[in-house]
């Protein structure tokens, strides 16, 4: 029990393990929504989307989090903005305004001298620097997300395997994908510390397909998927602290581990 009990006498280890099984278990449960929805593009694009805010906020000394959550914001309404009326596809609009921003938010890290050492945790995340306070706002966001996911679960539902029924029954539509934007932009964001920018998409869509290779009704699906992604995450950072790895890597290559063992097992059982 040695090796088990180890890590978790260093108090970074403690909050990095609290960190990562909250940031799996909502990225997870928002990535059902995300893989239902064929969205998966989108969570990648919003990953990249907040390095502008991260630049500005970093060049006027303000939070970093705050800059990355208001640009993500304001990408993912943007999203919705132009393919609302149909004028340009949603996966059009994601392509420009993605490229746009990531774009920007290169030049605008570009011209700093010491982004290489100040931004490198926002690009690859770094778990084990997960503050105390750090911690409160991880889990103070993730449980505002998850509220609103609980709150608007059955018009989600709708909206999302129902189009024509969810216009029947008068549901906000818009109201209802916009709101879905900006809860995936924060999910991006309160990610940023433990997978960083490169990673998130991952964890928002690997545990998520693997549960649907295994469920067929939504909340079946976020639970096991949810399971699955505070999994991933517990084992990836015992992994990286006895390989000594990147933690985000780990637990990343852990959730497609899980993915490869779900495909295996739906094609057994197929055959």
């Amino acid at each position: 029990m040695n090796w088990l009990l180890e890590p978790l006498t260093y108090e970074f280890m403690q909050r990095g393990l609290l960190a990562s099984v909250i940031v799996g278990v909502l990225c997870a449960v928002m990535g059902t929504y995300v893989v239902l929805r064929g969205m998966a593009f989108l969570g990648d694009a919003m990953a990249h989307a907040i390095l502008p805010g991260v630049a500005v906020a970093y060049l006027f000394g303000g939070n970093l989090l705050l800059g990355a959550g208001v640009a993500a914001v304001i990408v993912a309404l943007s999203i919705g903005f132009f393919s609302r009326q149909g004028d340009v596809k949603e996966d059009t609009a994601i392509g420009i305004l993605f490229a746009a921003a990531l774009a920007l938010g290169i030049a605008l890290i570009s011209a700093m001298q010491t982004y290489a050492v100040d931004l490198s945790h926002i690009l690859f995340g770094n778990v084990l620097g997960v503050s105390a306070a750090d911690l409160w706002l991880i889990g103070g966001l993730s449980a505002l997300i998850l509220l609103t996911v609980a709150i608007f679960y059955k018009p989600f539902l709708v909206a999302s395997f129902d189009p024509i029924l969810a216009a029947t029954l008068r549901l906000p539509a818009e109201l209802l994908r916009n709101l879905m934007l900006i809860l995936l932009a924060l999910t991006v964001v309160v990610s940023l510390q433990t997978v960083g920018v490169s990673l998130v998409a991952a964890m928002l869509v690997t545990p998520a397909a693997t549960a649907y290779l295994v469920a067929r009704r939504l909340f079946p699906m976020m639970l096991i998927s949810a399971a699955l992604g505070a999994l991933s995450s517990i084992i990836g950072l015992y992994l990286s602290y006895y390989l000594n790895i990147v933690s985000g890597s780990a637990i990343v290559l852990t959730a497609t581990g899980f993915f490869l063992l779900g495909f295996l097992w739906k094609r057994a059982k197929s055959l």
